[in-house]
Order: structure tokens, then sequence, then C-alpha cells
């Protein structure tokens, strides 16, 4: 189950990336565009390729998830975890392709991108994380570690 979450979070963010492909401003080549930070050095075809491939191990992972999930394997829970990190892979992939856009003088969307979509993003990965440590710390406990009041999901700690 941990290879497929994994397989799922980060083939998010590669096949959003390879998938989208590369985001210029069309009608001038490329030697004219200003660029927030320069594209890697990959051709079209090889980023969709590499990007088709990532979707087909993200929805392979998913569907180990998904069949888990049914079967008992993963405590549903979990998907409080891995949802936000594959909308921040996903914002991650789609991100990158803004940042290397190609465009004609200043990149509005790379400044809005890192102004908006990095506390966005810094948000979901620290719910993420504060999810996770409490699902395997005390989100195992039946009683909420607190003799069994809980309060609002969350142990109630004697509240």
């Amino acid at each position: 189950m941990l290879s497929a979450g994994a397989a799922l979070v980060l083939g998010v963010p590669v096949a959003a990336w390879g998938l989208m492909g590369q985001q210029n401003h069309d009608g001038l080549p490329a030697s004219e565009l200003d660029h927030a930070y320069r594209p890697w050095d990959i051709g079209d075809g090889v980023a969709a390729g590499v990007g088709g491939l990532a979707l087909v191990v993200a929805g392979v992972g998913a569907a180990v998830l998904v069949r888990g999930a049914r079967r008992g394997g993963i405590d549903r829970r979990w998907w409080g975890v891995l949802g936000p990190l594959v909308v921040v892979g996903l914002m991650a992939g789609v991100g990158w392709r803004i940042l290397t856009a190609g465009v004609v003088g200043a990149n509005i969307g790379a400044g809005l991108l890192i102004i908006f979509g990095t506390p966005v993003a810094a948000g979901l990965v620290l719910w993420a994380l504060g999810r996770g440590v409490w699902l395997a710390t005390r989100g195992q406990r039946n009683d909420g570690g607190s003799g069994g009041r809980r309060l609002g999901g969350f142990a109630s700690g004697g509240v």
C-alpha cells in the first residue's frame, strides 16, 4: 500500500508536467522569449511519453489503493493525507510549466503562482503531514487516547 501511495503521489506531478507541454507564446522564436525560469532541455515528445507513463503509474497506484480500501487493507482516513499531496503534486506539475513558460515581457502567471500557490501548497503539505502523524500515532486507537472521549474526530485529551 505504501508503494501504491508513493506511485500515486509521485506520478501525478510528472504526468501533469509531461502532458501539459511547454506553454510558450506563439509567433516568436524561442530565442526571443523571456522566462522566469529556463525550461529543461527535453523535447515535447519525450515529455509527453514520460507524462503518459507517469499517468499510468499514478492510475495503477490509485486503483490499488481504492481496491485495498474496499477490502480493508488501508484505513480510509489515509485519503485525508493522500488527497492533499495529490493536489500539491498537480499544482507542482502545472506550476513548473507556468514558471518556465516563454513569454514576451514579464511572466505574470509565475508571479501569481509564487504569491498565491506557495502558501496554498505549504498549507496542504502541512495538513497532510499533521494528519499523517496523527493517524500514525493516535489515529489507530479506538478510544482516542482519552478514555473514550472524542471531540470533533480528534482526541480530546481530557477536555
